[in-house]
C-alpha cells in the first residue's frame, strides 16, 4: 500500500511538470522538467582559432590599397572558409606595428591597409567593427591580436609623422635589421599600450585580446646584439635598483601582463585574454627539450604568467612534429600542463603552412587528437595561419572531415562567471511533415547562440546557432527514424549553458 502511494504521488508530480502549447499546426507540445531528461546529450566543446596575420599583409588583406570593397569581399572569404569548416573563433591581428586596422585616437591608421600610414580606407569603414560584425553572424568568436612592443616593421616602409617612432622618440630604440621596438621596461611604453588595449576593449564588442610571443625582439633582429636599452636601465640604476639586467627586464614585461589582464577584466569580465609565447620555456623543461631560451633571450617569462592566471587561455607555439624528440609536441604540451595550476585553458598553437601532402594532414589532425586525449577538460588549438588552411585544400579537408566534422562551442570559462542563462521558451510546430523549433528569450543580451538538440530514433544530434537565429526545421523522419525529441538551450559569452528540457514533437 505505502508503495502504491508513492507511486500515485509520483505521477502527480510528473502532471504538474507537464504542459501543453499549441503551435499553428494545431500540434502540442509536451514540456518535461530537466529531472525527467534521462538521455542529455551534450555539445561538443573545443576551441578552433586560426590567426589572420596583417602585417606585411601576410593574410588580409592581401596588399596594401585595395579599394574597400576588395578588402571586405576577402574578409568574408576567410570568415565563410572557417565557418564552413567548423571553426569557431578568428584571432585578427589589429596592431601590427603601433598602428591600427580601426577607428583610434591613439594610434594611425595602418599603412597594410591603404599602403600609406595615417591613410583611412576609401571609401571609410572601420576594418575591425566590420570583421565584429562579420564573425558573429557566422557564429565566431573575434579575438583582436596586438603587437604590444614593436613600433616599425620593415615591411611597413616609409615612416609618417604620425608613427610613434616620430611622436615618442622617448620611448623607441632602432634594431640593426631596421625595426624600431618600443623599450618594455620604460613606463611609457607600458601606459601607452595598455590605453590601447582598454580603448579596444571599451568601444568595440570583441570577444577576446590576444599578444603572441614578441617580447623583448628575437636577437637576430639586432644582429645577435644586447637590446639597446642603455638609457632606460642606467635610469633604473640610478634610481637604486637592484635588480640584474634579465630580472629587471622580465619584471617590466610580467608588470605590464598582469596589468592588462586587470584592465580588460575591470572593462568587461568576459573579454577572454590570451597569450601565445614561444613553445620553449627554458631548455631542459623538460628534461629532453632543446632549442631557443624565451626566459633568458625574450625576457618573458611565460611559466610565471601561467602559474599566476595573468590569462585566460594560454597557447604556446609547438610548431614542432610530434616525434620531433628535442622539441616534441606531447612532451611539450604535457610540461606546460604540469605548469597549469590554475587550471586556465592550454590551446596549443599549431603550424599549418608546412604543405598540404598526407605526412603533414597526418601530423595536424593526429596533434588535435593528442590534444583532446591530454587535455579532455577544455580541448581546443590555434592554427599558425588561415593561409596555410585555405592553401592546402587536402589538410583542410582532412581537418573538417575528421576532428572538426561536427560543431563545437567554445569550452566555458567557470572563473569568469559560472551562471547559465535561463533557458528559452520553446514551441514545436508539425507541418507537412515537418518539424519547426521556434524559440524566444526574456533577455536576449545574455544569450550569445543557441544548440537545438534533436533525436531521430535513438541517436541525438545537435546544431549551434547564432543569437539572432529563432528557429530551426527538420524533418519529422530521417532514414526512417521518427523525430522524437528535441531540445534548445542559450549559451551566455563566456560558455555557460541554460539548463535542458525535452520537447515532444
Amino acid at each position: 500500500m505505502l508503495a502504491f502511494k508513492k507511486m500515485l504521488l509520483a505521477l502527480c508530480c510528473c502532471g504538474l511538470l507537464l504542459f501543453y502549447s499549441c503551435g499553428t499546426s494545431k500540434k502540442a507540445t509536451v514540456v518535461a522538467d530537466p529531472k525527467m531528461a534521462t538521455d542529455q546529450p551534450q555539445v561538443g566543446r573545443e576551441f578552433r582559432a586560426a590567426w589572420v596575420a596583417t602585417v606585411a599583409n601576410i593574410n588580409w588583406p592581401s596588399k596594401p590599397g585595395l579599394s574597400s570593397m576588395d578588402q571586405q569581399k576577402e574578409a568574408v572569404f576567410l570568415l565563410d572558409f572557417l565557418k564552413k569548416n567548423n571553426f569557431n573563433a578568428v584571432i585578427f591581428q589589429v596592431r601590427p606595428q603601433a598602428d591600427a586596422l580601426y577607428k583610434s585616437s591613439l594610434e594611425p591608421w595602418s599603412a597594410f591597409l591603404s599602403g600609406k600610414q595615417g591613410q583611412a580606407p576609401n571609401p571609410y569603414y572601420d576594418p575591425l567593427q566590420f570583421w565584429i560584425d562579420a564573425a558573429h553572424e557566422r557564429g565566431l568568436e573575434l579575438h583582436v591580436w596586438l603587437n604590444p612592443y614593436r613600433a616599425h616593421h620593415t615591411s611597413g616602409k616609409t615612416i609618417s609623422e604620425q608613427s610613434i617612432v616620430k611622436k615618442r622618440p622617448d620611448l623607441v630604440v632602432k634594431l640593426k635589421d631596421g625595426q624600431y621596438w618600443m623599450d618594455p621596461s620604460n613606463k611609457g611604453t607600458q601606459d601607452h599600450a595598455a590605453a590601447v588595449v582598454k580603448d579596444i576593449v571599451k568601444r568595440y564588442d570583441i570577444d577576446g585580446v590576444h599578444f603572441d610571443d614578441y617580447f623583448y625582439p628575437y636577437d637576430s633582429y639586432n644582429g645577435g646584439a644586447d637590446f639597446p636599452d642603455e638609457a632606460s636601465w642606467a635610469v633604473y640604476q640610478k634610481s637604486g635598483g637592484k635588480l640584474s639586467r634579465g630580472d629587471w627586464r622580465r619584471q617590466g614585461v610580467n608588470q605590464f601582463i598582469e596589468r592588462v589582464y586587470k584592465e580588460i577584466k575591470a572593462e568587461k569580465k568576459y573579454v577572454k585574454f590570451g597569450l601565445s609565447p614561444f613553445g620553449i620555456w627554458k631548455p631542459g623543461y623538460p628534461a629532453s627539450i632543446e632549442g631557443m631560451d624565451q626566459y633568458n633571450k625574450l625576457y618573458a617569462d611565460a611559466k610565471l604568467w601561467l602559474n599566476k592566471g595573468w590569462i585566460d587561455y594560454f597557447t604556446p607555439q609547438l610548431y614542432w612534429g610530434i616525434n620531433t624528440i628535442k622539441q616534441s609536441f606531447p612532451v611539450l604540451l604535457g610540461w606546460w600542463a604540469s605548469e597549469n595550476t590554475m587550471n586556465r585553458h592550454l590551446w596549443p598553437g599549431m603550424n599549418v603552412g608546412l604543405g598540404g601532402d598526407d605526412k603533414n594532414v597526418d601530423e595536424i589532425v593526429n596533434q588535435i587528437m593528442i590534444t583532446r586525449g591530454m587535455l579532455p577538460n577544455s580541448t581546443g588549438s590555434v592554427h599558425w595561419s588561415i593561409g596555410g588552411l585555405t592553401k592546402h585544400e587536402k589538410l583542410i579537408r582532412g581537418i573538417a572531415e575528421g576532428p572538426y566534422k561536427k560543431q563545437a562551442l567554445v569550452p566555458a570559462s567557470p572563473w569568469l562567471d559560472d551562471k547559465a542563462p535561463a533557458a528559452p521558451d520553446v514551441k514545436t510546430e508539425l507541418q507537412q511533415g515537418q518539424v519547426k523549433v521556434s524559440w524566444n528569450h526574456a533577455d536576449l543580451a545574455d544569450v550569445f547562440k543557441w544548440v537545438v538538440y534533436y533525436q531521430y530514433g535513438n541517436t541525438w544530434n545537435y546544431a549551434v546557432l547564432n543569437q539572432k537565429d529563432r528557429f530551426l526545421v527538420k524533418s519529422a523522419s530521417e532514414a526512417g527514424q521518427k523525430l522524437n525529441k528535441v531540445m534548445v538551450t542559450a549559451v551566455d559569452r563566456t560558455g555557460n549553458e541554460s539548463i535542458k528540457r525535452i520537447f515532444f514533437p
